[in-house]
């Protein structure tokens, strides 16, 4: 527009008052309507989506629930993660988020050993938590890995009355660890959240690091062989189908383990982050298999590898599998 308009010579003639007032009326309403549309607009749930839930990245779970997945209510910390390089506390490689912060007592830990992992949980007051919500049975779950995805370990530490907490760990061989806590606060301005932080652990010697298995997707342990079908791709909801054998034939006697009768747990090669697969079904009978469904939601392409857990006649086994995930 020009700066150098002439000047308006014509002055406006005033409206009749009738006139004026349902101008101002009609104004009004528009102005409501406007305000209430910006309002919508703008709200956490507008803007964030309703599957968040997970510390500002959605949240597979809450997303299924409202499509009617199987695996909708069976949440769990950790589901998605950042894109490894994004956020990093969404992709559990954040020791604090969101004013928790998870405080060791000590970064190094002996080599060859059994060792005790202590160290509590704060909140946003600086205060230990004492207040966790069950999540597939147990109110932290706390995993080990090495940064060559060797030695991974799960386990369920228990609490003492002052909030520090102490995981059991069997022998870790040296190198450069993470250790991951995974809980949703019951309490507090986080209660119902879903976080997982971790720390990294310096496990003194020398030792030389393992290559990661090809991406078979398939592996063997104990006897059995586990194969895992799906094709993911990088920040996509995925179905994958595990499948539990043993000499070719299927394996009917998978014992309930956290509610299914499977876990699933994946770490990112190279920058372990951290992702938690859903099972599509609870645990309905003393007994399962061969086929199990997950829901998987992993957030960065390249390889990960899955460790699945699951029980029969007592024992817990542990398969590794490497699974190529598309960009």
């Amino acid at each position: 527009m020009s700066d150098h308009l002439p000047p308006r010579t014509s002055a406006r003639r005033p409206l009749p008052a009738r006139t004026a007032f349902a101008t101002r009326t009609a104004l009004a309403g528009a102005a409501a309507a406007l305000a209430l549309t910006l309002a919508a607009c703008g709200s956490p749930a507008a803007t964030s989506g309703a599957g968040d839930g997970h510390n500002g990245h959605s949240h597979a779970g809450a997303s299924s629930a409202a499509s009617g997945g199987a695996h909708a209510g069976h949440d769990m910390p950790g589901m998605t993660a950042a894109t490894p390089g994004g956020p990093a506390g969404g992709a559990g490689l954040a020791s604090e988020q969101n004013g928790y912060r998870l405080t060791p007592v000590s970064d190094t830990l002996p080599a060859g050993v059994p060792a005790a992992y202590r160290f509590t949980i704060t909140g946003p007051d600086g205060a230990p938590v004492t207040a966790f919500a069950v999540e597939q049975t147990k109110r932290l779950h706390f995993y080990a890995v090495r940064a060559d995805l060797t030695g991974f370990q799960h386990l369920h530490p228990e609490m003492a009355a002052d909030g520090g907490w102490t995981a059991p760990l069997d022998a870790l061989a040296p190198g450069d660890w993470r250790l991951y806590a995974s809980f949703t606060p019951d309490s507090g301005p986080g209660k119902g959240a879903g976080l997982v932080l971790s720390r990294p652990v310096k496990v003194p010697g020398t030792a030389g690091p393992a290559p990661t298995a090809a991406a078979t997707g398939s592996a063997g342990v104990d006897g059995y062989t586990v194969t895992v079908d799906g094709a993911p791709t990088a920040g996509a909801a995925a179905a994958l189908k595990v499948t539990v054998t043993k000499d070719g034939a299927p394996v009917t006697d998978l014992q309930p383990y956290l509610e299914s009768y499977a876990h699933l747990t994946a770490f990112h090669t190279g920058d372990l982050a951290f992702a938690h697969l859903h099972p599509e079904t609870r645990a309905e009978g003393a007994t399962g298999g061969p086929t199990l469904p997950f829901h998987a939601e992993l957030p960065a392409a390249g390889d990960w590898q899955l460790f699945l857990q699951f029980q029969t006649a007592g024992t817990l086994h542990t398969a590794a599998v490497t699974l190529r995930v598309a960009g």
